[in-house]
């Protein structure tokens, strides 16, 4: 993060919400472009704390949904009644599905932040996820609706984002992949991995904040860079997001697992050749 100019701060924040949302990992090409531009790699920090950017995009694109899902969440604290209802089990099951990389993330932080960020670990990752995509693409594309998930079902998509904590899985790769294994339908298991990720997005970001702040104090990233590579997150993550709800009712994510395919090949000739590192 060190020395990150505004120049860098918008580009990286351009990337971040271009590929968060999409299934081809927005941690690998915060690692991968930074090498391939002979920038600095900025961190996990910074990486962490620029998705408050593309946390705005979710936001505002199901805001909504969300005001629903949280009312109804409310109302079955006092209601029994409430309680049964689709929307608050659908919260409530929300909540439940992201205990397991909260409480990953958590145990494995610093190996995390320290070990985990090589591009050997990315390309292998990029290419792991594709061929399991590949794999539940080639079982065809369930019919069920996001609503129709289970507790332990939602729990365990929460699992396979767990994975997203390696750089190169993705999170919305990993969850689009788990809601495939339970018969979602794609454009269905796109949109409840956007909702799912909203509270690990938030979780990851506010743990990292106070890193990016001091980073700031001391001069390393100057506020105006770190707003410019919010404010790009934020815009480049809305559309983003629309662009791959509307793709996914008529396309598969063979797409996508292509493009992990070719750069997880690419990341690793260029790695061989001593291209970046």
């Amino acid at each position: 993060m060190e020395g990150l100019s505004a120049l860098q701060a918008t580009v990286l924040g351009l990337v971040q919400g271009l590929t968060e949302f999409i299934p081809i990992s927005s941690t690998a090409h915060l690692r991968i472009v930074p090498a391939l531009l002979g920038w600095a790699d900025p961190g996990t920090a910074f990486s962490a704390v620029i998705q408050l950017g593309t946390l705005l995009a979710v936001l505002a694109y199901f805001a909504p949904e969300i005001v629903r899902l949280s009312g109804a969440a409310l109302a079955s604290l006092a209601s029994a009644d409430a309680r049964r209802s689709p929307d608050a089990r659908l919260a409530w099951s929300i909540a439940a599905g992201n205990v397991p990389i909260v409480a990953l993330g958590l145990s494995f932080r610093p190996i995390i932040e320290e070990q985990l960020r090589g591009l050997g670990l990315i390309a292998a990752m990029l290419a792991l996820v594709a061929l399991a995509l590949a794999a539940a693409e080639r079982r065809g594309e369930g019919a069920r609706p996001m609503e129709q998930l289970t507790l332990w079902q939602v729990v365990a998509i929460g699992c396979f984002q767990a994975l997203a904590l390696i750089p190169g899985a993705s999170r919305s790769g990993s969850t689009i992949l788990g809601g495939l294994l339970l018969g979602l339908r794609r454009a269905d298991a796109a949109r409840f991995s956007f909702l799912l990720g909203i509270p690990a997005i938030l979780g990851a970001a506010l743990l990292e904040l106070p890193v990016v702040l001091a980073g700031v104090r001391h001069g390393e990233l100057s506020a105006g860079a770190l707003a410019l590579g919010l404010l790009a997150a934020a815009v480049s993550g809305y559309a983003s997001i629309a662009f791959l709800l509307r793709y996914l009712q008529r396309h598969s994510t063979w797409l996508f697992i292509g493009y992990r395919l070719a750069l997880a090949g690419l990341v690793l000739a260029l790695a061989a050749q001593g291209l970046i590192r």
